[in-house]
């Protein structure tokens, strides 16, 4: 399963740092793509952002809500028991993430942690859950706050990604 340890102080620096307007704006369209990149290289052991943030990451693949295509993706996971939890932040942008969409389309997923791939299903959390997740999120990563006041009227979305049958 995925490390559940918490980023440690120079990380943590570091989060204050990627968590800056100007750098999730830089960030935004092109860190999935290094990630990307660096988890075929290595196999799926890591991503640019388990390495230098400290932040749990898993490949996602949905299929998409409009082309029915799948669609691969790094993204930052939380464990919950045999839940993961996905935060649909878009770093902190006015609209949802396209896996988001794609998720509530297709809610069956294909998700890889340390290059095991396993079936998963999702569903938006709402009360008392999603606050729970919100607040685990935001003890790992302190930018998911920052990302919710420049989200403006969007509420940020919380998944939990249970195992399929």
């Amino acid at each position: 399963m995925m490390d559940r340890r918490k980023p440690n102080a120079i990380q943590r620096v570091l989060h204050r740092f990627l968590m800056l307007k100007p750098v999730t704006f830089i960030l935004a369209p092109i860190l999935h793509r290094l990630d990307t990149q660096l988890w075929k290289l290595n196999g799926g052991r890591f991503s640019l952002t388990s390495a230098l943030a400290g932040l749990p990451t898993l490949q996602i693949t949905t299929i998409g809500a409009k082309s029915k295509l799948p669609r691969t993706l790094p993204l930052v996971g939380l464990v919950d028991g045999d839940k993961i939890i996905l935060i649909a932040s878009n770093f902190g942008q006015g609209c949802h993430p396209a896996w988001y969409h794609n998720l509530k389309a297709n809610p069956e997923c294909r998700v890889q942690v340390n290059g095991i791939e396993k079936t998963y299903r999702a569903r938006e959390t709402e009360g008392q859950e999603r606050e729970r997740y919100w607040k685990m999120a935001v003890s790992i990563y302190a930018g998911y706050a920052a990302y919710k006041i420049n989200a403006g009227e969007r509420r940020i979305p919380v998944m939990a990604l249970e195992p399929g049958q």
